[in-house]
């Protein structure tokens, strides 16, 4: 299977995730606050269930701590060089680049993985499912904040673009450990502060605080069925 083929069968992916949020936005009725709760609680699920065991499963924990320290220190930075005196929120923007981030381990194993078919096979399917719930995480983030499509169709796309690109390095590059595990842990960092800071937090005061409880735990069952199904 061509990297070209992966990368167009991962931007499927994604945008089956995408049109699942899209459906599910509807029942909120354009409610973009009750929409970023449902987020942050799908996020927590995706980073508790799915991402954080993985990671320790895979990976030595002093690489890992080391890129939650970094991207914590780069969200900081960013935060405040960028978005301090903005009225754009920028939770969207720390999502896309930790899912970018994430997509990196995993592109280059498979890509080390490629000439062994059944394996790579094996490795590819998980991945590709793996990145539906991605595609739903992102696609909320954008409904909940009004952000135009095309952005999003954009993210798709490097994302895409991202994989196919990694892959085809690892294929070509052994990826060295300690290398993945400092990759895994920025995600993690970024991840996990926007997720409580930008979409759980910010919105404390803005809905009573039963529907609060409510969307967040909503949010962390859907990632819980992702997370059984796939």
């Amino acid at each position: 299977m061509s990297v070209l083929i992966l990368g167009g069968l991962l931007f499927f992916s994604v945008s089956v995730g995408g049109g699942l949020a899209w459906l599910v936005s509807k029942i909120f009725h354009r409610s973009h606050e009750r929409l970023a709760l449902l987020c942050g609680g799908f996020l927590v699920g995706l980073l508790v269930l799915d991402i954080i065991p993985s990671a320790i499963g895979l990976h030595k924990s002093p690489g890992i701590i080391l890129g939650v320290f970094i991207g914590f220190i780069f969200l900081l930075l960013i935060d405040s060089l960028f978005f301090s005196t903005s009225i754009h929120k920028s939770s969207v923007y720390f999502l896309t680049i930790a899912l970018f981030i994430h997509t990196i381990p995993l592109s280059l194993t498979i890509g080390n993985l490629l000439g062994e078919s059944t394996v790579a096979l094996s490795l590819t399917t998980s991945t590709l499912l793996h990145h539906l719930p991605e595609g739903f995480a992102l696609t909320s983030a954008f409904l909940s904040q009004g952000n135009k499509l095309g952005g999003l169709f954009l993210s798709f796309i490097g994302l895409s673009f991202c994989f196919s690109a990694f892959i085809w390095i690892g294929h070509h590059v052994i990826p060295s450990e300690k290398v993945q595990s400092v990759l895994l842990g920025v995600t993690i960092g970024l991840l996990a502060i926007t997720s409580v800071k930008e979409f759980i937090l910010h919105n404390m005061r803005v809905v009573p605080f039963r529907q609060f409880v409510a969307f967040i735990v909503s949010g962390y069952l859907l990632s819980l069925a992702f997370h059984v199904m796939f």
